[in-house]
């Protein structure tokens, strides 16, 4: 297992790869530790996507910035990233739109991208950006 402070250019290929899914781990307003998925992308050093300024993530988010975020590959022979570090969140309209149709591309399929971009890149929406301070990664475990 390997131990760094940024996305080095294989854990970026292995989090860009298909459609893998994030599970971002963030706390509750009473400490708990809260787990959910998500659809990112890797920009710049970061991990991005969106999610509703009201929703639960959206209002942990603002009031603790510490997150995790683990991406693992359930095939043989089996890979994990684990991306540790804190989360800012913006609510810029040419960022919105830019991330939310990126990832709808990713997810959705490119002939997509546009029509998710619109319904999630919008007003009371966050862009979120996890800044990595810790990465763990672990490729072929079984190998």
């Amino acid at each position: 297992m390997e131990r760094v402070d940024q996305l080095s250019d294989d854990v970026i290929a292995f989090l860009s790869e298909g459609t893998r899914t994030g599970m971002l781990g963030y706390l509750a307003s009473d400490g708990r530790p809260l787990v959910a998925p998500v659809w990112f992308v890797v920009d710049n050093g970061q991990l991005a996507f969106n999610t509703g300024k009201d929703t639960a993530k959206g209002r942990a988010l603002v009031r603790d910035p510490r997150v995790v975020m683990c991406v693992d590959d359930p095939q043989p022979p089996y890979s994990f990233v684990q991306v540790q570090g804190v989360a800012t969140v913006s609510e810029d309209p040419d960022e919105l739109l830019d991330i939310a149709t990126r990832t709808g591309g990713r997810y959705m399929g490119a002939d997509r991208a546009e029509e998710f971009g619109r319904r999630n890149g919008v007003p009371g929406e966050l862009v979120v950006r996890i800044t990595p301070t810790k990465v763990h990664n672990a490729f072929g475990l079984t190998n």
